[in-house]
């Protein structure tokens, strides 16, 4: 067995957003092991474990989002949900630029059956009403489903792939790219844009593996429940709670829902 390796992790996955000039693309790329150590330790501490596949998918799909959340404005947050028929289940991902985090979860139980593959993709800015917006998906690849997202909601062509070392790169058409260089981008090519073709990066944003929640946050949602704490608890010590968007489990007590 080789050593593991001893270079530190980085607690935050550096994401750039790169003009391609005379091609007008955007590419945005970044190396997603800080990300995906913290999902990692999340696991770990909130006793949580995947299949495998779908552990593979959620992975991708907390980097894809990441990628789009930095080639859209800032101050938006992005919450992704993908309802599969088979398996079913539900992929949750949610990430916000303002406070550059990222998180996400799987659904196994409880996990309506639709007709088709779908994607419902919320987008929140503060002050505005959120818009939503609703694609269908015709593979369970998570790579495949941001390109789709791209053609029908963004009408625009983008590309995205997975590189070697956990790196990820999307690439979005602009206005008046050039469409048979967009068309002939493979992994290889891609990986190579910022050596072969003249570049400027516009800006770069850092992102962690967090939800952000806590008992505290996650109180509110049981005070309808404070003047039923009996119905509520029947004669328990205490009732588990998971987050919904990371599935972090907090113990709630009688005593919690009392009023400061």
């Amino acid at each position: 067995m080789s050593e593991p390796s001893m270079q530190p992790v980085e607690d935050f996955t550096k994401v750039e957003s790169i003009f391609v000039r005379h091609r007008n693309c955007l590419l945005v790329r970044g190396q997603f092991t800080p990300i995906f150590t913290g999902y990692y330790i999340h696991l770990m501490e909130s006793k949580q474990r995947y299949d495998n596949e779908m552990d593979a998918t959620l992975k991708d799909l907390l980097a894809v989002l990441t990628l789009h959340l930095t080639a859209r404005p800032w101050a938006e947050t992005l919450a992704w949900t993908i309802n599969l028929r088979a398996p079913r289940v539900n992929y949750f991902a949610t990430g916000s630029s303002t406070f550059e985090n990222i998180t996400g979860r799987l659904f196994t139980k409880d996990v309506r059956e639709p007709d088709r593959n779908l994607l419902y993709s919320q987008t929140s800015v503060s002050g505005e009403k959120p818009r939503v917006t609703t694609v269908a998906l015709e593979t369970n690849d998570a790579i495949e489903w941001i390109e789709h997202y791209y053609k029908q909601s963004e009408q625009r062509p983008a590309k995205c792939f997975r590189l070697d070392d956990e790196n990820y790169a999307l690439i979005a058409a602009q206005p008046g790219y050039d469409e048979e260089w967009f068309d002939e981008l493979d992994a290889k090519k891609v990986a190579a844009i910022t050596e072969e073709e003249q570049t400027k990066v516009l800006e770069t944003r850092k992102f962690h593996f967090n939800c952000g929640c806590s008992l505290e946050r996650i109180l509110p949602s049981l005070s309808s429940w404070r003047d039923r704490k009996d119905e509520l608890f029947q004669g328990e010590e205490f009732i588990k709670v998971n987050c919904p968007r990371c599935g972090q489990t907090y113990e709630v007590r009688p005593e919690d829902l009392d009023e400061d």
